[in-house]
C-alpha cells in the first residue's frame, strides 16, 4: 500500500506547477494512511469531520502536520475547527465569519481562513456571489483575529473540463481583485485544470489515497 501511495504522490509532485501546493484530503482514511503520506514528505492534511480529525490528530501528534478544515462549516462546530484546525477554507458568510472571529479571539488562535465562494448556479453547494463578497468586504476587513488569506470555490459536477476553467479563472481574477494570495480549487477529478487558473492549494483525495475506507458526509 506504501508503495501504491508513494507512485501517486509522486507523480502528483510531477504534474503539477510550483505555484500550486497540494494538500492531502484524508477525510475517509486511516491515521496509518496519513502516517504513510506524510513520510513521503507530506504535510499539509485536510478534514471535513470534526468528529473523524481529532482522534487521527491525536495519534500523529508526534509528526509536524498543517490541519486544513475542508467541509461545511456549522456554527456549532466553530470552536473545535478553530482550536484543532490551521486552515479553514469554507467559510461562507459574514455571519459565520463574525463567529470564527470571536471564537478565534477566545482560543487565542488565529486561522487561515479562505472565504467560500458560488460563482456558477449549484443547489448542492454554498458560497458567496461575486457581489456579495463585494459588499461585507469591508466588514470582514475589520474582523480580528482572522487571517483572511484567500477564496475557495468548487465546480458543479456535470461541468465540463472547459467550463471548470473558466470558473477557476474567475476565482482567481476575484481573489486578485481582493488582493488575496491564495485559492483552494481544484479536486481529484479537476486539479490540473484548477491549477493551470491558478489554483494555490489543490484539494486532492482519492487521486493519493484511492477509495475511502470511511464513509463520509461531504464530498471531494
Amino acid at each position: 500500500m506504501t508503495d501504491s501511495f508513494a507512485a501517486r504522490w509522486q507523480a502528483l509532485q510531477v504534474d503539477r506547477p510550483s505555484s500550486a501546493r497540494l494538500l492531502a484530503v484524508s477525510k475517509g482514511h486511516p491515521a496509518s494512511a496519513v502516517r504513510s503520506v506524510a513520510e513521503l514528505g507530506q504535510f499539509d492534511f485536510g478534514e471535513s469531520r470534526v468528529q473523524e480529525a481529532l482522534p487521527k490528530q491525536k495519534e500523529l501528534i508526534d509528526l509536524q502536520l498543517r490541519w486544513h478544515f475542508i467541509g461545511r462549516l456549522q456554527s456549532n462546530k466553530v470552536r473545535p475547527v478553530v482550536k484543532a484546525f490551521d486552515f479553514i477554507h469554507s467559510v461562507d458568510s459574514l455571519l459565520l465569519a463574525e463567529r470564527v472571529s470571536r471564537i478565534a479571539l477566545e482560543e487565542a488562535r488565529q486561522p487561515d481562513v479562505m472565504l467560500q465562494v458560488k460563482l456558477r448556479p449549484d443547489p448542492t453547494k454554498g458560497g458567496l456571489s461575486a457581489d456579495e463578497l463585494c459588499a461585507i468586504w469591508s466588514d470582514l476587513q475589520a474582523l480580528p483575529g482572522l487571517r483572511i488569506s484567500g477564496l475557495m470555490t468548487m465546480a458543479p459536477f456535470e461541468m465540463a473540463a472547459k467550463q471548470r476553467k473558466e470558473l477557476f479563472s474567475d476565482c482567481r481574477s476575484l481573489a486578485d481583485r481582493f488582493n488575496l494570495l491564495e485559492c483552494s480549487m481544484g479536486m481529484s477529478t479537476d486539479w490540473k485544470e484548477a491549477a493551470e487558473a491558478g489554483s494555490t492549494w489543490l484539494r486532492v483525495g482519492s487521486a493519493l489515497f484511492g477509495p475511502r475506507l470511511v464513509s463520509t458526509d461531504s464530498a471531494n
